[in-house]
């Protein structure tokens, strides 16, 4: 049996990280993704993801701060890109630069695809249950897997067929589900079984909040740490 803690959306939280790892000790880890942006602590959250050895991927936030093309963005979103590219340290910067935008892998016999968007937009397309269900099976059978992680809404879910099994474990640094509580999944597998459970952490959402203001960053970015908008 493997316990794997997965997560997504960290966006440079270092408070929600660290009370989400703890939540998930003697765990392995997944970061689904989007590692940096947004928050006032992209250093530490990396610090802490390669602490505790983290398979990690590249979210289109990560990109963004590594190429500075903020095209896609609003502008709070490009504001936080920018500066969260001025205070990346040169190990930072090497670290994101090295992470793929898809893998497959297999957990206790579980055929496992990973990626931030989907599997035909590693970076930008969002998905959710309510526009993809129709093509999970088709994503599924295609790739040959029985698992699929995937990130970037900060929306958890989780779909179910008997085709496999479609999760997005929603965001640890800005849910945007309406609970302002770190996301993550723990998932469990056994024997070519996987079990997909959603939880969520409460964290010191003003500490988190009172940094992006600190930085300089757009006020709005810190209020909807509260709302979980």
């Amino acid at each position: 049996m493997r316990e794997i803690g997965f997560i997504s959306d960290v966006h440079s939280n270092v408070e929600a990280l660290e009370k989400t790892l703890a939540e998930l000790k003697g765990c392995e880890v997944v970061c689904l993704g989007d590692i940096v942006g947004y928050g006032g602590n992209p250093n530490e959250v990396i610090q802490l993801l390669k602490d505790v050895n983290a398979v990690a991927l590249r979210g289109n936030h990560d990109e963004a701060v590594l190429t500075g093309d903020t095209s896609w963005f609003n502008p709070m979103a490009a504001a936080a890109a920018r500066w969260t590219a001025g205070s990346l340290s040169k190990e930072s910067q090497v670290y994101l630069r090295g992470l793929p935008l898809q893998v497959e892998l297999e957990f206790d016999g579980v055929p496992t695809l990973l990626t931030h968007g989907s599997p035909d937009d590693n970076l930008h397309e969002y998905v959710e249950p309510e526009t993809h269900s129709d093509v999970f099976p088709e994503y599924l059978e295609r790739l040959g897997v029985s698992v699929m992680g995937l990130g970037h809404t900060h929306r958890p879910f989780v779909w179910k067929s008997r085709k496999g099994q479609v999760f997005n474990p929603g965001s640890v640094g800005q849910p945007r589900d309406g609970d302002p509580r770190a996301s993550f999944a723990l998932v469990t597998f056994e024997n070519g079984v996987a079990e997909i459970h959603l939880r969520r952490v409460e964290y010191d959402v003003e500490a988190a909040a009172a940094k992006i203001v600190r930085a300089g960053l757009p006020e709005a970015l810190a209020a909807r740490l509260f709302e979980g908008r």
